[in-house]
């Protein structure tokens, strides 16, 4: 898959719509890596005019700023604000939640002022729009699926409905956890606990969150952040159900479905 990176794409006098803010997991972890293939794929087969950094793409500094650490994190956001402006981006799209919460609500205190979208509700518009059409007997037709609600997309930004429209547009039988939507559980990833074993608890929380989701009895656990993707897949390998039931980000069940 060639994807547009935009010094060429300017250079060769070219304006993307959008810019694809593909973030450290998308673009490091290879799990991850699947997910950003996937919306890739949706926007060339919707014919969505977009580009990447590339190399010229860092951290936000989420993680850095959530572990105590100011000075890095400024340090980066000003890094990346200067690229940003200096293309003259005003539309990022990113699949990460941690990447869209700090440039939406973070980055303008800092100068940083872009018009930030999410996926899900950016698959939801050109679901809405026309522009993605399922196929009449889509890989997951009919099939149970679970969606877990994303701390920083979910409680910090508002945004329930537009990943769960995604589902809808599948034709899938979607179920709730006991624990969803503001009430929902967290998967233990944020606050840069990723990187890091818990302080406390007996259970783990994203075993505790996996069970939940299994409890449903779904085939496919939807998630729309790539962090959640990771503790909630190894929720279920600690059940030894893998082979059950597949742990996907939305985008990935939207690009099967096409």
């Amino acid at each position: 898959m060639q994807v547009p990176i935009m010094a060429e794409l300017m250079a060769a006098g070219e304006t993307p719509e959008i810019l694809f803010w593909v973030g450290c997991a998308g673009s490091f972890d290879q799990r991850a890596q699947k997910i950003t293939k996937a919306f890739a794929t949706i926007l060339d087969k919707t014919g969505t005019k977009y580009a990447i950094l590339g190399k010229e793409e860092m951290c936000t500094g989420d993680p850095a700023r959530r572990a105590g650490n100011e000075f890095m994190f400024q340090m980066m956001a000003y890094q990346n604000i200067q690229i940003l402006d200096g293309y003259g981006i005003k539309k990022i799209v990113t699949a990460c939640p941690h990447c869209f919460n700090i440039f939406k609500n973070e980055y303008p205190a800092l100068g940083g002022n872009y018009e930030v979208i999410h996926h899900a509700t950016f698959l939801q518009q050109l679901i809405d729009s026309g522009k993605i059409t399922m196929t009449e007997n889509g890989a997951f037709k009919g099939k149970k699926i679970t969606y877990h609600d994303s701390c920083y997309l979910g409680r910090a930004n508002g945004i329930y409905e537009a990943p769960r429209k995604v589902l809808e547009a599948l034709d899938v039988e979607l179920v709730e956890m006991k624990r969803c939507k503001s009430n929902g559980l967290c998967c233990g990833a944020g606050g840069a606990q990723m990187f890091k074993e818990e302080e406390h608890g007996d259970v783990r929380i994203n075993i505790e969150r996996s069970n939940e989701a299994l409890a449903t009895g779904a085939s496919v656990i939807a998630a729309a952040c790539p962090f959640c993707n990771t503790m909630m897949t190894d929720g279920v390998k600690n059940k030894e159900k893998e082979d059950e039931v597949a742990v996907l980000d939305i985008a990935e069940l939207v690009a099967a479905s096409l």
